[in-house]
């Protein structure tokens, strides 16, 4: 990833952290860009594979510090969530392999961490700093955004969640 871009997200991830701390609605809902990449052991996932499941997409980065604060909050979420058909793919944007797993093996997410190396996904699904997530529908469109970290296993979160899966 290109030094610049990347001192960008970092700056856009702190100052966004602050500012956006619930879902935002996406009126109409759109549908979801196509995102298919490997996870961190090489296996192929598709957007498409996931309908019918309410899927939150997050783009995230190591050295984005929402990023690293809300994992565990993710970790809760899934929990929280355990009845309801729900998975989470998060993208890491831009960053090698090694890197990565260097990261997961101190926060240790319990959720599919999907690898883009090239950063290709970031432009088909207008992400300008990280973390930026985006809550698809059982349908496969786009129903909520939300740019900046959060605690992922609010209860006012995880009811908006459980109402768009059923």
């Amino acid at each position: 990833m290109n030094k610049s871009v990347a001192i960008l997200l970092v700056f856009l991830s702190l100052f966004s952290s602050s500012l956006f701390a619930e879902l935002h609605s996406v009126e109409p809902p759109v549908a979801a860009p196509a995102l298919s990449l490997p996870d961190t052991d090489g296996t192929l996932h598709n957007l498409e594979d996931y309908r019918g499941q309410v899927v939150l997409v997050q783009f995230w980065a190591t050295y984005c510090p929402p990023c690293i604060k809300e994992m565990p909050s993710m970790n809760r979420m899934q929990t929280k969530l355990a009845d309801t058909p729900f998975k989470i793919l998060a993208v890491n944007m831009g960053e090698t392999l090694p890197e990565v797993k260097a990261f997961l093996e101190k926060v240790k997410p319990e959720f599919t961490i999907l690898m883009d190396e090239t950063g290709h996904t970031i432009a088909d699904w207008k992400v300008y700093g990280a973390p930026s997530n985006f809550i698809i529908g059982p349908e496969g469109k786009v129903r909520y955004t939300l740019f900046g970290g959060v605690e992922w296993d609010d209860d006012k979160l995880i009811a908006q969640l459980k109402a768009l899966a059923n």
